[in-house]
């Protein structure tokens, strides 16, 4: 059978996950009476409860006697990682755009490094449906961003198509017709997109997706160079350098048929099958013959610009809600986590207590503790720091990321004001069609630390920010940090409604009564910009005597919650997050108030730090 294979790549909520359940149902992937799920790819929870695809993973689809092997990617910068490896894999590429957002930095991130691999592009304009859809202007934009990104004169003379994924039309033009389906794109894959080169020789496979499985062990997803592969056959893996890392035989291949994985008997080169029976081999390795000497070439993956620091939970509740506190399997879960995914790097520290893990951004390690907390662990997380360089001669260099805002016309001036304050430039500033403005800036990553929630208060939660890595940059000074303290829990206890409401004036609260705090626990933020110790257990004082002012009702303000991503952002230099599977607290890095002083005067005489 011949075959086609393709990446679906587009910036986040474009419609990528939701084209590929409708050229899935459309080619007959799915029985008349199979019960499917809204968004089949998105097969994780949180992927579900988010809506975005944090892993790549593949599909296939037969039409007319063909079969196209389709990649579903991720669309955030974050899980970037995912993406620059799957293109190695697949021989052209859907870019896929929204007709009123245009092409958007992801997309960018994602074509540049498709354009440089060759990949022809076919382009397809998704939402042409919406009332604020500015189809010819985003045309023009894509065909500027190819022209920008050294695109040659074949990658230039790409073909267009219009639809509408949600409704399950696609046509040559974006009026219609809308009676023809997915069929469109699938002749226009057929006749645009080359079949995969052969090479000849024996059996050779890059590593470009990695997962554990239960019963088959570790399984690694890659598209066949040359040769053909069937089970029990002997094999060898060697790394990026050529070393070899080990030798074995393939137990199961595993071919993409619709959304199921099928065992087959033989596969050849060209297609895309997961094969298991190894416990070495890992991303970015070639699996190969025995008589193979030479490696194939991988794709060097950008560097990772965020770190924090995992930590053993040593809180007085540590241990009471999650199964999984000791390092060594914090340690564990780590490693195997570093060993599937490319862009996250793990490096233990010297007391063995605690792991600083690097990885792309703040999303990609929030998505990281909030999978741990979900398998039971219990651990304490730093603030997100940024990864920091040195040039040639010396001078500190941080990355820099391309923030492109969206944003209402009046709302355009804080937004201005709040990133200038963070040592952002602005690079450009246009009208983007309904009221809107499109603000770019050059930002640190440092900056950027916490202003997602801050942008969305200012902007009445209209505003839209995407971010991307742009490159690494002299370092641009001191900045100001979070301006104001916390309320610190001085005793160990319950809260008491009566304590909190007294402590109202202090500042908004971060806990509800009933909830247990222990001594150094954030329980509020105060008003001013210095941290106060309070007591929220102490209850009413009773007596035999009613007056009508001590019988008043306790009627409370509700909380903040914090959400992972919030709390991540909203602590300070000497502030933990304290991650369990029930609950998510703030607490200071010391717990003893008189120790945390000695610490505070020790910091201020050894002067600030890079």
């Amino acid at each position: 059978m011949s075959l086609r294979n393709i990446a679906i790549i587009a910036h986040v909520d474009h419609g990528k996950t939701t084209l590929v359940d409708r050229l899935l149902q459309q080619s007959g992937a799915f029985r008349e009476n199979q019960r499917v799920a809204e968004r089949v790819m998105d097969s994780n929870d949180l992927e579900r409860e988010r809506g975005i695809t944090i892993l790549a993973k593949c599909t296939s689809v037969e039409w007319h006697g063909t079969r196209i092997n389709i990649v579903d990617t991720p669309g955030h910068a974050d899980f970037g990682g995912e993406v620059e490896r799957i293109l190695n894999m697949v021989d052209g590429a859907i870019v896929l755009v929204d007709a009123a957002e245009g092409p958007m930095p992801q997309t960018k991130f994602v074509v540049g490094k498709a354009l440089k691999l060759g990949l022809k592009p076919i382009v397809l304009v998704n939402k042409v449906d919406r009332p604020d859809a500015r189809i010819t202007e985003v045309v023009n934009e894509v065909f500027d961003l190819f022209a920008a990104l050294d695109a040659n004169d074949e990658q230039l003379d790409f073909p267009i198509l219009y639809g509408s994924a949600k409704e399950g039309w696609i046509a040559a033009a974006p009026e219609g017709p809308k009676d023809q389906g997915m069929a469109p794109l699938f002749d226009l894959v057929l006749k645009h997109v080359a079949a995969p080169e052969v090479d000849e020789g024996p059996f050779r496979l890059l590593g470009t997706i990695i997962e554990a499985n239960p019963y088959l062990g570790r399984i690694i997803t890659g598209r066949i160079r040359s040769g053909t592969i069937k089970p029990n056959q002997p094999v060898k893996v060697l790394s990026r350098d050529g070393m070899v890392v080990e030798q074995g035989r393939i137990t199961k291949i595993l071919a993409f048929r619709g959304i199921e994985r099928t065992a087959i008997d033989e596969a050849v080169a060209g297609d895309i099958v997961a094969i298991a029976g190894l416990t070495k081999g890992t991303v970015a390795d070639t699996f190969c013959a025995p008589e193979v000497e030479e490696p194939l070439k991988a794709q060097p993956i950008d560097p990772p610009t965020v770190s924090m620091t995992f930590m053993v939970n040593n809180s007085p509740l540590a241990g009471t809600e999650g199964d999984k506190v000791t390092s060594r399997v914090i340690r564990d879960r780590l490693f195997k986590e570093a060993e599937g995914n490319v862009a996250l790097r793990v490096a233990e520290s010297a007391d063995k207590d605690s792991y600083e893990v690097s990885g792309r951004g703040e999303l990609m390690l929030a998505i990281l503790i909030e999978t741990m907390r979900r398998e039971g662990f219990e651990l304490a997380v730093s603030r997100p720091q940024v990864v920091f360089r040195k040039d040639g001669s010396g001078s500190v260099l941080e990355p820099v990321e391309e923030v492109v805002i969206d944003v209402d016309e009046e709302h355009a001036g804080v937004v201005v004001e709040k990133l200038s304050a963070r040592k952002a430039e602005m690079i450009e500033m246009r009208p983007s069609g309904g009221g809107r403005l499109r603000l770019v800036f050059h930002a640190p990553t440092r900056g950027l630390i916490g202003y997602q929630g801050e942008l969305l208060t200012d902007t009445r939660g209209t505003a839209i920010m995407n971010r991307l890595f742009h490159s690494y940059a002299a370092f641009k000074g001191e900045m100001v940090g979070r301006r104001n303290g916390v309320l610190i829990a001085n005793e160990p206890g319950e809260a008491v409604a009566y304590a909190l409401w007294n402590l109202e004036d202090r500042g908004p609260m971060m806990i509800e009564p009933g909830w247990k705090v222990y001594e150094g626990m954030i329980v509020g933020e105060h008003t001013r910009d210095n941290d106060l110790e309070v007591n929220v257990i102490k209850g009413k004082k009773l007596t035999n005597i009613r007056t009508t002012s001590k019988d008043e009702a306790v009627r409370l303000t509700p909380p903040i919650r914090m959400t992972l991503e919030k709390a991540l952002a909203y602590i300070d230099e000497d502030e933990l997050v304290e991650v369990t599977p029930k609950s998510i607290r703030l607490r200071k890095r010391i717990l003893d108030p008189n120790d945390r002083k000695k610490d505070q005067r020790a910091r201020k005489d050894a002067g600030p730090m890079v």
